[in-house]
């Protein structure tokens, strides 16, 4: 008994000492002493209730917390906590610096319990139990349980009202810094607010669940871990046990009321022997009036009946409980009558349970009394959302996996690829005809991750799938056909190519074959402006377009250039790049410069100037390659075009000079390309993804390409399917409307320079004029590039020539594709008699010396072109006509 009286004189400090390898019987709840629970498992419980609204400093706590040999704790709460409000239930703070030990939190508006924690490296951890409801305005028990503390990892458990609403595994030890701390823990608890109750703070070391338990009087039984199943056999278990537990408490609240019924009897039958053996008087005793019923005799609704020895009370309305003289409501909601997960609102009589949980269905259900509560429980039934095949839910074509309260999407169905992200597609393959789903008159393309393309063929347009003829091969088919594709629309110029469908006057006729485009009933030869209406033709400045087309109505200016594209001309702008800053002042009229910046003084500035760091003000360009003759030297390595004092890599061919994560050295050159410290080739290469950077290499299909760039390989923001170069961010469409004019007969003006027209937002290229030869060469670099189109020759009666270059590095180098219709000899017999042959044919354009020729490369003539021919079709080969 020396320990026991020992324990009761520590009771003023908080805390007590237990004896070791003593055992007792629980002590009532609210005693504030500890509580030994087998001789196996001393357990101690401290009443912290005494010391809400205080901060308390305690070593009692630091050491009982701080026991290297502490397993389990359990915290008991109950409390009434207003709607939407945050408490902190109970803390342990450093009295030194103040700061956390551990912490329990309520966080009402976010419905959360926030538990943080010291861990052994000096660092808090935090535990969040989401969707628990306790600021509700109604008392609610909580008992949090740590568990493992001496184990690698520690579990946190939460039961709310009897009970498990939360737990997480495998955490960072709790209370494991105290024992490496030597400052006082200061204990603060509950701060009560205004309509806010703690009823109940105790902290318990050691013990069971179930011992725990009890001190709430709930029946909760401890049970070992076990393996984690599917989420389904989870529900189920989890089910059984709560209507376990159930049945466990309903028999505890019987046998509860039965010991009260017992000791009633037992104390009655006391009470009366002890009257009999006091009965010594012979005389009669005076007779009391026996009490009659009044209005507040018994309670409100309940029935009053008098009787020989007085009135008698009734039973207590269904949903309450009591001696009918007073009665109180009873709690339904403890004895579970809602669905799993559903939550329960005790009203005062009666209960209600709310709906069923998603995926469920059933009824609300809502009644008095406990006979109602247990005969009624809710029913709540899985929907199967797949009975239909998942309509709405997967992708068409894919399976769909009804579970308990849920579902999931799974692979594609028999005969269909893909997945949820890009739905499922009929199975496709162009290697086998039965699965080929393209036109007889198409090409089948398979792409990356098998998906397939089909492309019309030559002289044939539509989505594919369907190929109509296309006599002018402008990618629109002679008649409508039956698919919803932009090319499955009728040509509405069947025989002339306009890839862009150009309508002016909306007339159904294209304005390349319509001999009155704007439908201002003037030919198209005659009116000054083709493409607007203008009946009367006006035209102030006399040039050829009328006022009604003119970007410079007062200014003659038959090009009708505009550089910044603001719909007024050059000739009439006084900001023609339109960078803010006026033409006089402006040191790149034609490109927005608004830093004016001239490294070398020219005065011409950096951003148009063709030798930055070279003086050369008049910027001479005999050659046509973009290079000022002062600073061109012609010294080539790789003999790409790029001389080798601008060239990103002098010695590897790359005339794209694509730089992809611009450090100045080019791609061809560079072994990473994206600067992402994964090389392209070499290990720990190659790269998934070349271009993009993705230093952790992510591929979750594993197909070798990275997750980043999967259908976007250079991200561009354009798919590679539609992306004429995938693997070049600088391209992604073909565009003319950006070109150098190359002049390739500058003297005398018998016939104007070439009239370029763009059309079809860059795609298709006109010349209009019957015109001096020339090029129009565009500022785009390729490394190499499969090019096809539509060459069309509008007329059959002039002859001059017509085509195409390619590999262009300067005016005296590049290649050729020339088509001529008839043989005709050159006019002029000097340096020799020239003789053109019709037909298709392929050139190399270089510069060198005429045989026998003396004044190449004198003062008369600087140089003189060779074409050496490399190919030449039969000079019938080709017709007047489009061609591709």
């Amino acid at each position: 008994m020396g320990c026991e009286r020992g324990a009761a004189l520590l009771l003023l400090p908080l805390a007590l000492q237990l004896c070791p390898g003593r055992a007792a019987p629980p002590a009532p709840r609210g005693k504030g002493h500890p509580l030994p629970a087998d001789p196996s498992s001393a357990w101690a419980v401290f009443d912290l209730l005494p010391y809400s609204n205080k901060r308390v400093v305690t070593n009692s706590l630091h050491q009982a917390l701080g026991d290297p040999t502490l397993n389990e704790v359990y915290l008991l709460s109950t409390f009434k906590l207003q709607p939407k409000s945050t408490a902190t239930i109970f803390g342990l703070y450093s009295s030194a610096d103040n700061s956390k030990y551990f912490e329990f939190t309520v966080m009402g508006r976010m419905n959360k319990v926030v538990v943080r924690y010291l861990k052994s490296d000096g660092r808090l951890n935090s535990v969040i139990f989401s969707n628990i409801q306790l600021a509700d305005g109604k008392p609610h028990a909580v008992i949090l349980w740590l568990s493992g503390l001496q184990q690698e990892s520690s579990t946190i458990e939460l039961y709310l009202d009897c009970l498990q609403v939360g737990a997480i595994q495998d955490l960072p030890k709790a209370f494991s810094a105290l024992s490496q701390r030597s400052a006082a823990v200061e204990l603060r608890t509950f701060q009560e607010k205004p309509q806010d109750t703690l009823d109940e703070l105790k902290l318990v070391t050691g013990g069971t669940l179930a011992q725990v338990g009890n001190l709430q009087d709930c029946f909760l039984q401890q049970i070992e871990p076990i393996p984690h199943y599917a989420g389904d056999f989870n529900r189920q278990l989890m089910g059984q046990m709560m209507q376990m537990n159930q049945i466990l408490g309903d028999v505890k609240d019987l046998l509860r009321q039965q010991v009260k019924e017992t000791t009633f009897l037992r104390n009655t039958i006391a009470e009366c022997q002890a009257c009999l053996g006091t009965v010594n008087f012979p005389t009669q005793l005076p007779r009391r009036s026996k009490p009659k019923c009044e209005v507040n005799s018994c309670f409100r609704g309940v029935r009053c009946v008098e009787t020989a020895e007085g009135f008698q009370c009734g039973p207590c309305p269904e949903g309450l409980t009591g001696n009918g003289v007073t009665c109180s409501d009873i709690d339904e909601c403890r004895y579970n009558p809602c669905f799993p997960g559903v939550r329960c609102v005790n009203t005062a009589p009666g209960f209600r349970c709310e709906a069923c949980p998603p995926g469920y269905t059933g009824q609300t259900v809502q009644g008095i009394g406990l006979s109602y509560a247990k005969s009624n429980k809710q029913v709540c039934l899985d929907i199967d959302e797949c009975q239909n095949g998942g309509l709405g839910l997967c992708v068409p074509n894919s399976h769909c996996i009804n579970t308990l309260g849920s579902y999931h999407c799974g692979q594609c169905k028999p005969g269909y690829t893909g997945d949820q992200d890009r739905g499922c597609q009929a199975e496709r393959s162009c290697r086998n005809r039965a699965l080929n789903p393209c036109s007889i008159h198409a090409r089948c393309i398979e792409e990356k991750r098998g998906e397939v393309t089909c492309i019309c063929g030559i002289g044939w347009a539509g989505d594919g799938y369907i190929c109509g003829k296309d006599v002018d091969i402008d990618g629109y088919p002679n008649e409508e056909l039956l698919c919803s594709a932009e090319n499955c629309r009728k040509d509405n110029c069947r025989f002339v190519p306009n890839s862009g469908q150009e309508d002016a006057d909306g007339d159904g006729i294209g304005d390349a074959c319509d001999d009155d485009a704007d439908g201002d009933g003037i030919p198209n030869e005659q009116d000054n402006c083709v493409l607007a209406p203008n009946v009367n033709q006006r035209n102030g400045d006399q040039d050829i377009f009328g006022d009604a087309c003119d970007n410079c109505r007062n200014v003659l200016n038959n090009d009708q250039r505009d550089t910044d594209g603001d719909g007024k001309g050059d000739a009439c702008d006084d900001d023609m790049d339109g960078d803010g800053i006026k033409n006089l002042l402006d040191n790149c009229q034609r490109i927005p410069n608004e830093d004016q910046e001239d490294k070398d003084n020219d005065g011409v500035g950096d951003a148009c100037d063709s030798c930055p760091t070279v003086s050369n003000p008049n910027q001479s360009d005999v050659d046509n390659d973009l290079v000022g003759d002062s600073c061109d030297t012609n010294q080539d390595s790789d003999g790409d075009g790029h001389q080798d004092s601008t060239d990103n890599c002098p010695t590897i061919i790359n005339s794209s000079q694509l730089d992809t994560d611009k450090d100045g050295l080019g791609d061809e050159c560079d072994d990473d390309d994206d600067n992402d410290g994964i090389p392209d080739l070499l290990p720990p290469g190659p790269d998934n993804c070349r271009l993009v950077p993705n230093p952790g290499q992510e591929d979750d299909n594993g197909d070798g390409v990275g997750d980043i760039c999967e259908s976007d390989f250079d991200q561009d923001t354009v798919i590679d399917r539609i992306d004429v170069c995938p693997e070049n961010a600088e391209i992604t469409l073909t565009d003319f409307r950006a070109y150098q004019t190359v002049v390739l007969d500058p003297e005398g003006d018998a016939q104007i320079d070439p009239n370029w027209v763009v059309l079809n937002q860059g795609m298709e290229i006109v010349q209009t004029m019957n015109s001096d030869p020339g090029l129009a060469v565009g500022y785009t670099a390729f490394n190499g590039v499969d090019f096809e189109g539509t060459f069309h020759v509008n007329t059959v009666t002039d002859d001059d020539y017509a085509g195409f270059i390619f590999g262009y590095q300067d005016s005296s180098s590049f290649y050729v594709v020339m088509w001529k219709q008839t043989e005709q000899t050159y006019w002029q017999a000097t340096p020799f008699r020239a003789v053109a042959e019709p037909g298709i044919q392929l050139k190399v354009l270089v510069v060198a010396p005429i045989w026998g020729h003396s004044g190449c490369h004198s003062a008369a003539m600087p140089s003189c072109y060779v074409l050496r021919m490399a190919w030449a079709a039969s000079k019938d080969v080709l017709p007047a006509g489009p061609e591709r």
